[in-house]
């Protein structure tokens, strides 16, 4: 009764092959982006916006990656901290202006860039590192890929800590995101306003899972799905495992570098590489596609919704209403996090979106169960 395909036919291979062919969905889909782009930027305040809005449309980009690598591709990584860490100092290097230097000698200075397209050559970069420590997945796989990443968690975090050009050779070792507009609305700097910084990582936000469902519809997400099938049967059909597994972590690491762009110049405007893209960033991030749904993108949104609000509804449940310790609630948030991965990963691997498809098959047949 509320979810009726009935009379909602193709007449066209477009319409049969667009993402959402049902009537009922491409509406929906419709309000939703009306309501995240029109209504929401007359409403948000600050706290809406740094409490729950940016952290989850940020959180929701790395995790779209992520779910391609993991997901789609089968490629387990614990290294997105670290990818994160490359968006987001990339992102500073190229909104300072990117000077190279050799035997003492400045050879060349480039000019500072916009911040939209700062955000982008972040994400350019951490393609670029992502395809580099991507190659060992050509010969390991999981738990060796999985410790493989983690190194390269471990050694991106030291290299920014050591590396002083980095961050321009800082005393405190942080970078600070400078001021920077974009058709005359400031977008970093402490002076922004919340619709602002909302819009801008709202837009990134809905191209990347634009891109992303495309790339998953299309013959690079079936050679993914392939390669994480049965990578052997898959090189047999015609599958190159070098080329797919290698695009794989190269559009994964562009999406987790556009976040860790975003994560850094538009949200919190200065960090410092080990407390911000520590490993805990990397887990968070793969909880989240875990409880949101392995290969799926709107599976990634709802872990990311889900991951950030909890403590949000954590915090005013228990501390607000309750009176309870700080500190008793953060420890809850750690258990129900922990024990909700056990039970995701036991009664219903596929998470919130797999729910979610069969919440709406029963809605398809309600009130007539068969």
């Amino acid at each position: 009764m509320f979810y009726r395909e009935a009379g909602d036919f193709s007449t066209t291979y477009a319409e049969d092959q667009q993402t959402f062919p049902i009537k009922f969905d491409r509406w929906r889909y419709y309000v939703v982006l009306f309501i995240a782009i029109v209504v929401v930027p007359f409403f948000i305040n600050d706290y809406w916006a740094n409490s729950l809005l940016l952290p989850f449309l940020i959180y929701a980009i790395a995790a779209i990656g992520l779910n391609i690598l993991v997901g789609y591709c089968g490629q387990v990584s614990l290294g997105t901290g670290g990818f994160m860490a490359v968006g987001a100092y990339a992102c500073y290097k190229f909104m300072t202006g990117v000077d190279i230097w050799w035997g003492g000698e400045l050879l060349f200075r480039l000019p500072e860039f916009n911040i939209f397209f700062s955000v982008i050559m972040g994400g350019v970069m951490t393609a670029l590192v992502g395809v580099l420590f991507g190659l060992p997945s050509l010969r390991i796989k999981g738990f060796y890929l999985a410790v493989a990443t983690l190194a390269a968690q471990f050694f991106l975090v030291w290299l920014f800590n050591r590396v002083s050009w980095f961050y321009n050779y800082s005393a405190s070792g942080q970078i600070n995101a400078p001021e920077r507009d974009l058709l005359g609305v400031l977008i970093t700097g402490p002076s922004t306003e919340p619709w602002a910084t909302y819009l801008f990582c709202l837009f990134f936000t809905i191209v990347s899972a634009v891109i992303a469902r495309n790339l998953t519809r299309g013959a690079s997400g079936r050679k993914w799905m392939a390669i994480r099938d049965m990578d052997i049967a898959a090189e047999i059909i015609g599958v190159n495992p070098l080329r797919a597994k290698l695009t794989a972590f190269a559009v994964s690491s562009f999406f987790i570098g556009i976040s860790g762009a975003l994560f850094f110049a538009v949200y919190l405007g200065a960090v410092e590489v080990g407390e911000a893209f520590g490993i805990t960033k990397s887990f968070l991030v793969l909880f989240m596609i875990i409880i949101g749904g392995l290969g799926s993108i709107f599976g990634s949104f709802a872990g990311a919704a889900f991951l950030v609000l909890l403590p949000v509804l954590l915090k005013v449940v228990g501390v607000d209403w309750l009176g309870w310790p700080t500190d008793i609630v953060a420890h809850l948030q750690l258990v129900i996090v922990g024990l909700l991965i056990i039970v995701f990963l036991i009664a219903e691997p596929h998470g919130i979106a797999q729910l979610w498809r069969v919440a709406k098959e029963k809605l398809r047949l309600w009130p007539f169960p068969h």
